[in-house]
């Protein structure tokens, strides 16, 4: 409970909600003199402030995109409810304030303060919230700050994690009635990946990516990027900052075989096989762009290049263009599937690599390269992205019908009521 609902004296900060970078944050709620404060002598980034550090935190992911503008949105929405609900800085918080947030999340009040309509971030309109979030999105959220808590114990500003204590206690919780924090335990057991595309939704995909017009050469420029999007995110399942980031000379021969080196979240190195299929998608696009067969190791092109300039396509601009080219495709599905249509128009560019990790699995791909190829730490990760038990479970479900009787049926054999 906030301070303000317990001790009426203590009403809650006049502050405006704000995204992070309009946040105004006054010297007493600054975080300078935190109560977690760690000890000054052990400090490793210039932050003196909570927004200073938070700053810091989000600087480390500026070469991904997708991953930035998540933790921002969640780091942006944990300082305000600090500062507003609580009344105190981030640095401030304790082991019973995140209990209290995540209760917030699951249903933000006073949803007049809190939750408002999906505009740009500039507007006075903005709010941080646009309902109560989702037992998945409440996970997300939960991930994000506790990435933030760990790396500002890791640089010295903060004396301790206050989450860490709540995820220590979630199996413990997990036969009792403990809110958020036993949804959160039996989420991460029983959570499948389900924002993908089935194998009708991507053939619909590559149909629409065919009937995209070639009559000029902007038109055919359109075509051949869309072409190799689809390969990419199909066979590498790469998010979608990686594509924004890396250059043609991450693809990479070794010995005969060609490997896509990539750095994913958090700066990890990896490699991924390039199968033949996508080896040849490349040969086509590079073709196309007037470059060699297959790139050598200073080869600077971008993997997607800007139609206007050539320079790299932003993430944002590829999920544009995916949502184009999703929307087309659930034109082309049948009335019957008006579900998959809807899956499709509220596709992301995200899918396109949970898309590529299922068509690995389903396509029999051994489940421990699937996991290398996905660059997942915890094979659990993966395991999320397997359906087959629930599929046999399915079809067994249907061995079951319905009776009812229907106008030919005089003799009520279907058990009429």
């Amino acid at each position: 409970m906030p301070p303000s609902a317990e001790n009426p004296t203590t009403a809650r900060p006049d502050l405006p909600l704000r995204p992070l970078d309009e946040i105004a944050v006054p010297e007493a709620l600054d975080g300078h003199d935190g109560v977690n404060r760690a000890d000054r002598v052990r400090l490793q980034i210039g932050a003196g402030n909570d927004v200073d550090a938070i700053r810091c935190f989000l600087a480390e992911y500026d070469r991904s995109p997708g991953t930035h503008r998540i933790y921002q949105r969640e780091c942006e929405r944990l300082l305000l409810w600090s500062l507003i609900e609580c009344g105190k800085p981030l640095s401030s918080l304790n082991r019973q304030d995140f209990e209290g947030y995540l209760h917030f999340l699951a249903d933000p009040q006073p949803a007049a303060l809190w939750c408002g309509p999906k505009v740009a971030r500039v507007k006075a309109q903005w709010r941080p919230f646009v309902g109560p979030l989702s037992d998945a999105a409440v996970l997300t959220a939960i991930a994000a700050i506790n990435s933030l808590m760990a790396y500002l114990v890791d640089a010295g500003y903060l004396a301790g994690n206050p989450l860490g204590l709540i995820r220590q206690r979630r199996r413990k919780l997990a036969s009792a009635n403990a809110g958020p924090a036993q949804v959160i335990a039996q989420t991460e057991e029983m959570l499948k990946v389900e924002r993908f595309l089935d194998a009708e939704m991507w053939q619909a995909v590559t149909r629409a990516i065919e009937a995209m017009p070639r009559d000029s050469a902007v038109a055919c420029d359109e075509y051949e990027r869309a072409r190799f999007v689809a390969a990419l995110l199909y066979m590498l399942a790469p998010r979608a900052g990686e594509l924004e980031s890396h250059r043609m000379n991450s693809f990479r021969e070794e010995r005969g075989r060609w490997w896509w080196h990539v750095v994913g979240k958090g700066g990890k190195q990896a490699r991924v096989p390039v199968a033949d299929d996508m080896v040849h998608a490349l040969v086509r696009y590079r073709k196309h762009l007037g470059l060699s067969a297959m790139p050598r190791r200073n080869d600077l092109t971008p993997l997607l290049v800007s139609l206007k300039d050539r320079s790299p396509i932003t993430a944002r601009r590829l999920n544009q263009i995916l949502k184009k080219i999703f929307c087309a495709a659930a034109g082309l599905l049948p009335e019957e599937s008006e579900h998959k249509r809807e899956k499709l128009r509220a596709a992301s560019a995200h899918w396109g690599r949970h898309t590529g990790i299922t068509a690995k699995l389903d396509s029999g791909m051994n489940e421990r390269y699937v996991q290398k190829d996905a660059r997942h730490t915890d094979a659990r990760t993966t395991q999320r992205y397997i359906h087959e038990e629930e599929e046999r479970w399915h079809d067994e479900a249907q061995k079951q019908q319905l009776p009812w009787a229907t106008p030919n049926d005089t003799d009520g054999k279907r058990g009429a009521d």
